[in-house]
Protein backbone atom coordinates (compact mmCIF):
# COMPACT_ATOMS: atom_id res chain seq x y z
CA UNK A 1 0.00 0.00 0.00
CA UNK A 2 1.29 3.44 -0.93
CA UNK A 3 2.47 5.19 2.28
CA UNK A 4 1.48 8.56 0.81
CA UNK A 5 -2.12 7.38 0.45
CA UNK A 6 -2.16 6.17 4.06
CA UNK A 7 -0.90 9.56 5.23
CA UNK A 8 -3.56 11.31 3.14
CA UNK A 9 -6.26 9.01 4.52
CA UNK A 10 -5.12 9.60 8.09
CA UNK A 11 -4.99 13.38 7.71
CA UNK A 12 -8.37 13.52 5.94
CA UNK A 13 -10.18 11.43 8.56
CA UNK A 14 -8.38 13.11 11.46
CA UNK A 15 -9.33 16.58 10.24
CA UNK A 16 -12.94 15.71 9.41
CA UNK A 17 -13.67 13.77 12.60
CA UNK A 18 -11.55 16.20 14.66
CA UNK A 19 -10.84 14.27 17.89
CA UNK A 20 -9.41 17.39 19.56
CA UNK A 21 -12.49 19.47 18.80
CA UNK A 22 -14.77 16.73 20.13
CA UNK A 23 -13.05 16.63 23.52
CA UNK A 24 -14.68 19.75 25.05
CA UNK A 25 -18.07 18.71 23.66
CA UNK A 26 -17.73 15.34 25.36
CA UNK A 27 -17.02 17.17 28.62
CA UNK A 28 -20.15 19.29 28.15
CA UNK A 29 -22.38 16.31 27.31
CA UNK A 30 -21.14 14.21 30.24
CA UNK A 31 -20.93 16.96 32.83
CA UNK A 32 -21.48 15.68 36.37
CA UNK A 33 -21.25 12.01 35.38
CA UNK A 34 -18.97 9.52 37.08
CA UNK A 35 -15.73 8.34 35.48
CA UNK A 36 -17.23 4.89 34.89
CA UNK A 37 -20.31 6.29 33.14
CA UNK A 38 -18.17 8.60 31.00
CA UNK A 39 -16.04 5.65 29.94
CA UNK A 40 -19.11 3.58 29.04
CA UNK A 41 -20.55 6.43 26.97
CA UNK A 42 -17.21 6.91 25.19
CA UNK A 43 -17.02 3.21 24.32
CA UNK A 44 -20.60 3.10 22.98
CA UNK A 45 -20.16 6.28 20.94
CA UNK A 46 -16.97 4.99 19.30
CA UNK A 47 -18.41 1.53 18.54
CA UNK A 48 -21.59 2.96 17.01
CA UNK A 49 -19.64 5.42 14.85
CA UNK A 50 -17.37 2.60 13.62
CA UNK A 51 -20.43 0.56 12.68
CA UNK A 52 -21.99 3.46 10.75
CA UNK A 53 -18.81 4.28 8.82
CA UNK A 54 -18.18 0.58 8.15
CA UNK A 55 -21.63 0.22 6.58
CA UNK A 56 -21.05 3.21 4.30
CA UNK A 57 -17.57 1.97 3.37
CA UNK A 58 -19.10 -1.33 2.19
CA UNK A 59 -22.37 -0.19 0.63
CA UNK A 60 -21.48 3.38 -0.32
CA UNK A 61 -20.61 2.46 -3.92
CA UNK A 62 -23.80 0.41 -4.32
CA UNK A 63 -25.85 3.37 -3.11
CA UNK A 64 -24.10 5.63 -5.62
CA UNK A 65 -24.58 3.16 -8.47
CA UNK A 66 -28.25 2.75 -7.59
CA UNK A 67 -28.66 6.53 -7.72
CA UNK A 68 -26.75 6.73 -11.01
CA UNK A 69 -23.88 8.78 -9.56
CA UNK A 70 -20.36 8.18 -10.85
CA UNK A 71 -17.40 8.07 -8.48
CA UNK A 72 -15.68 11.08 -10.12
CA UNK A 73 -18.88 13.12 -9.68
CA UNK A 74 -19.06 12.05 -6.05
CA UNK A 75 -15.40 13.02 -5.56
CA UNK A 76 -16.14 16.52 -6.85
CA UNK A 77 -19.29 16.87 -4.72
CA UNK A 78 -17.48 15.41 -1.70
CA UNK A 79 -14.56 17.77 -2.19
CA UNK A 80 -16.93 20.74 -2.25
CA UNK A 81 -18.66 19.50 0.92
CA UNK A 82 -15.34 19.05 2.69
CA UNK A 83 -14.23 22.51 1.56
CA UNK A 84 -17.36 24.01 3.15
CA UNK A 85 -16.52 22.11 6.33
CA UNK A 86 -12.99 23.55 6.18
CA UNK A 87 -14.41 27.07 5.89
CA UNK A 88 -16.56 26.47 8.96
CA UNK A 89 -13.49 25.32 10.88
CA UNK A 90 -11.44 28.33 9.76
CA UNK A 91 -14.15 30.75 10.84
CA UNK A 92 -15.10 28.83 14.03
CA UNK A 93 -18.64 28.18 12.80
CA UNK A 94 -18.25 24.39 12.95
CA UNK A 95 -17.43 24.30 16.65
CA UNK A 96 -20.28 26.69 17.46
CA UNK A 97 -22.70 24.53 15.47
CA UNK A 98 -21.49 21.40 17.27
CA UNK A 99 -21.83 23.13 20.62
CA UNK A 100 -25.37 24.15 19.68
CA UNK A 101 -26.25 20.54 18.93
CA UNK A 102 -24.69 19.46 22.22
CA UNK A 103 -26.72 22.01 24.19
CA UNK A 104 -29.97 21.10 22.41
CA UNK A 105 -29.55 17.40 23.18
CA UNK A 106 -27.98 17.68 26.66
CA UNK A 107 -30.76 16.26 28.82
CA UNK A 108 -30.23 15.15 32.42
CA UNK A 109 -29.90 11.37 32.84
CA UNK A 110 -29.88 10.98 29.05
CA UNK A 111 -27.30 8.87 27.22
CA UNK A 112 -25.61 10.98 24.52
CA UNK A 113 -23.47 8.13 23.18
CA UNK A 114 -25.53 7.41 20.04
CA UNK A 115 -26.96 10.90 19.51
CA UNK A 116 -25.39 13.38 19.27
CA UNK A 117 -21.92 11.90 19.92
CA UNK A 118 -21.82 9.01 17.40
CA UNK A 119 -24.28 10.73 15.05
CA UNK A 120 -23.58 13.37 13.85
CA UNK A 121 -20.54 14.54 15.81
CA UNK A 122 -18.23 11.58 14.99
CA UNK A 123 -19.86 9.85 12.01
CA UNK A 124 -21.26 12.97 10.41
CA UNK A 125 -21.76 13.79 6.72
CA UNK A 126 -18.12 14.81 6.32
CA UNK A 127 -16.79 11.54 7.77
CA UNK A 128 -19.22 9.46 5.69
CA UNK A 129 -18.24 11.33 2.52
CA UNK A 130 -14.54 10.96 3.28
CA UNK A 131 -14.72 7.22 3.97
CA UNK A 132 -16.57 6.60 0.69
CA UNK A 133 -14.05 8.71 -1.22
CA UNK A 134 -11.07 6.95 0.35
CA UNK A 135 -12.46 3.47 -0.25
CA UNK A 136 -13.16 4.51 -3.84
CA UNK A 137 -9.45 5.21 -4.32
CA UNK A 138 -8.39 1.76 -3.12
CA UNK A 139 -7.88 -1.31 -5.26
CA UNK A 140 -8.60 -4.69 -3.70
CA UNK A 141 -9.00 -6.08 -0.22
CA UNK A 142 -5.59 -4.94 0.98
CA UNK A 143 -6.33 -1.31 0.21
CA UNK A 144 -9.74 -1.51 1.89
CA UNK A 145 -8.19 -3.10 4.97
CA UNK A 146 -5.63 -0.28 5.10
CA UNK A 147 -8.36 2.40 5.07
CA UNK A 148 -10.25 0.52 7.80
CA UNK A 149 -7.04 0.36 9.83
CA UNK A 150 -6.64 4.13 9.53
CA UNK A 151 -10.29 4.60 10.53
CA UNK A 152 -9.86 2.43 13.62
CA UNK A 153 -6.72 4.39 14.56
CA UNK A 154 -8.66 7.67 14.33
CA UNK A 155 -11.56 6.33 16.40
CA UNK A 156 -9.03 5.07 18.94
CA UNK A 157 -7.68 8.64 19.16
CA UNK A 158 -11.24 9.90 19.65
CA UNK A 159 -11.66 7.43 22.51
CA UNK A 160 -8.40 8.55 24.13
CA UNK A 161 -9.42 12.19 23.75
CA UNK A 162 -12.77 11.43 25.39
CA UNK A 163 -11.05 9.79 28.36
CA UNK A 164 -8.63 12.71 28.78
CA UNK A 165 -11.00 15.47 27.60
CA UNK A 166 -10.95 17.46 30.83
CA UNK A 167 -7.13 17.46 30.98
CA UNK A 168 -6.74 18.45 27.31
CA UNK A 169 -9.23 21.29 27.70
CA UNK A 170 -7.28 22.67 30.67
CA UNK A 171 -3.90 22.34 28.90
CA UNK A 172 -4.86 23.86 25.54
CA UNK A 173 -7.37 26.39 26.77
CA UNK A 174 -9.91 28.04 24.48
CA UNK A 175 -7.20 29.81 22.46
CA UNK A 176 -5.19 26.63 21.93
CA UNK A 177 -8.23 24.69 20.72
CA UNK A 178 -9.07 27.53 18.32
CA UNK A 179 -5.54 27.55 16.88
CA UNK A 180 -5.50 23.78 16.39
CA UNK A 181 -8.95 23.83 14.77
CA UNK A 182 -7.90 26.50 12.27
CA UNK A 183 -4.72 24.66 11.35
CA UNK A 184 -6.74 21.51 10.73
CA UNK A 185 -9.16 23.58 8.64
CA UNK A 186 -6.31 24.68 6.38
CA UNK A 187 -5.25 21.06 5.85
CA UNK A 188 -8.81 19.99 5.09
CA UNK A 189 -9.22 22.82 2.57
CA UNK A 190 -6.14 21.64 0.67
CA UNK A 191 -7.31 18.01 0.74
CA UNK A 192 -10.79 18.95 -0.45
CA UNK A 193 -9.34 20.82 -3.44
CA UNK A 194 -7.29 17.71 -4.26
CA UNK A 195 -10.47 15.60 -4.24
CA UNK A 196 -12.07 18.02 -6.72
CA UNK A 197 -8.99 17.96 -8.96
CA UNK A 198 -8.98 14.14 -8.89
CA UNK A 199 -12.63 14.10 -9.92
CA UNK A 200 -12.04 16.57 -12.73
CA UNK A 201 -9.02 14.55 -13.84
CA UNK A 202 -11.23 11.47 -14.25
CA UNK A 203 -13.35 13.48 -16.68
CA UNK A 204 -10.23 14.71 -18.48
CA UNK A 205 -10.75 18.25 -17.24
CA UNK A 206 -7.85 18.55 -14.79
CA UNK A 207 -4.51 17.15 -13.83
Amino acid sequence: MDPQFLITAFVALFVVIDPIGLAPLFVALTSGMSVQKRRAIAIRACLVSIGILLVFSIFGHNILNFAGISMPAFRIAGGILLFLTALEMLFERRQKRREGRAEEDDIDDDDPSVFPLAIPLIAGPGAITTIILLVGQTDGTKGYAAVMGVLLAIIALVFLMFLSASTIERLLGKTGITVVTRLLGMLLAALSVQFVLDGLGSFGLGS
